[in-house]
């Protein structure tokens, strides 16, 4: 029995041009089709599916965070002040916190979920967090909020950072300087309260 060979003709160069075009839009497609499918996940089912996405990590706690931009020096702790740059959305979109700087003391009452996560980071530092409902809104002894069975997914900046004890120095300083301003007048006029000209 003898088979018989048939010659292939080599693929023309533009079919290979529009098999490559055609897989990298089936790629992208496929992409965009895994993102907008994730707006009718419920937020366990997100945050499930979140955790296993590139980069992203989970704490003990639940909170799910990504380093975007890695910064330097100390983490925050306690106490410490941090100047912020923050933007919040929900899984499916819906912005719930427009870009917005904010000036915070790490510890201050704040939804326990974003204070873990600010407790991360570092100065120069850009983070994603996924703050799940326990850790966000929905956190034992939060207020009530439409938010409360929410994941909030913040967008967070860390432009300065500044120690505890030099902000404890910092606030003591300005509180002298407005009890000096405001306890005894200028110097050489008349006491305060007391009627000029007596």
């Amino acid at each position: 029995m003898s088979v018989t060979a048939v010659p292939l003709q080599p693929v023309k160069r533009s079919y290979k041009v529009w098999l490559w075009a055609g897989l990298v839009l089936a790629i992208a497609i496929a992409v965009a089709l895994a993102w907008t499918g994730t707006q009718y996940l419920t937020e366990e089912q997100f945050l499930n599916w979140n955790k296993s996405q590139s980069g992203v990590q989970t704490t003990a706690s639940g909170l799910q965070y990504k380093v975007l931009t890695p910064g330097s020096g100390p983490n925050a702790a306690e106490g410490d002040g941090a100047a912020l740059m923050i933007h919040g959305v929900l899984h499916d979109g819906k912005e719930f916190q427009p870009e917005t700087p904010m000036r915070m003391q790490v510890g201050q009452p704040m939804i326990p979920g974003f204070t873990e996560g600010v407790k991360l980071m570092k100065k120069g530092s850009k983070y994603r967090f996924w703050v799940p409902p326990s850790l966000g809104y929905g956190a034992p002894g939060a207020p009530p909020s439409p938010l409360a069975k929410r994941v909030l997914i913040f967008d967070v900046e860390m432009s300065e950072l500044v120690p505890a004890q030099m902000l404890q120095q910092m606030m003591m300083q300005q509180q002298m300087m407005q009890q000096q301003q405001g306890g005894g007048g200028a110097p050489g006029g008349p006491p305060q309260g007391a009627p000029e000209g007596q």
